[in-house]
């Protein structure tokens, strides 16, 4: 993705193909590296959830949803170069580390059940999700901050909720 915004065909075939505006492949053309990430992620998840065969519809929704992701999420925020002089500190990163990575892993068993193709917004995602979450007894609301956060790798996704 160029800064000059190419306007040749190839480039707007592929633009419109997957509904991407050029301001929005624009806006995430520094982090292309966070949207193939995501892409890829998702894009492996699909079959773990049963979907067979990658269709058009779902590929082209898991491209624009990554783009939107990353277009709207700031980047991660550099950890200290070193360890914290205090030691109360470094337990505490410690602590907020091994729990961020137990939230990805619940969140990538809820991508699993709930592809990420599937929108929270339009309750697609909650009407996969209900069932596991009485059988696990763990609130919806978690278990979508969970998927939202193992989607887009920002920790603010899990938010203040109830377990």
């Amino acid at each position: 993705m160029s800064h000059a915004r190419d306007t040749g065909p190839a480039a707007a075939a592929a633009a419109l193909d997957y509904g991407l505006s050029q301001r929005a492949l624009v806006a995430v053309s520094a982090r292309s590296d966070d949207v193939a990430a995501l892409i890829i992620r998702r894009l492996a998840a699909l079959p773990r959830s049963g979907a067979r065969g990658l269709d058009e519809a779902a590929v082209r929704e898991v491209v624009r949803q990554a783009v939107h992701d990353v277009r709207t999420a700031p980047p991660a925020l550099p950890m200290p170069a070193g360890p914290p002089s205090d030691p109360f500190v470094a337990e505490g990163r410690r602590h907020f580390e091994a729990l961020a990575a137990v939230q990805r892993q619940l969140g990538e068993l809820m991508l699993e059940a709930a592809p990420a193709y599937l929108s929270d917004a339009d309750a697609d995602a909650a009407d996969r999700l209900a069932p596991l979450c009485h059988a696990i007894d763990v609130t919806l609301d978690h278990t979508l901050a969970t998927r939202r956060y193992a989607l887009t790798g920002d920790h603010r996704a899990l938010g203040p909720t109830d377990m």
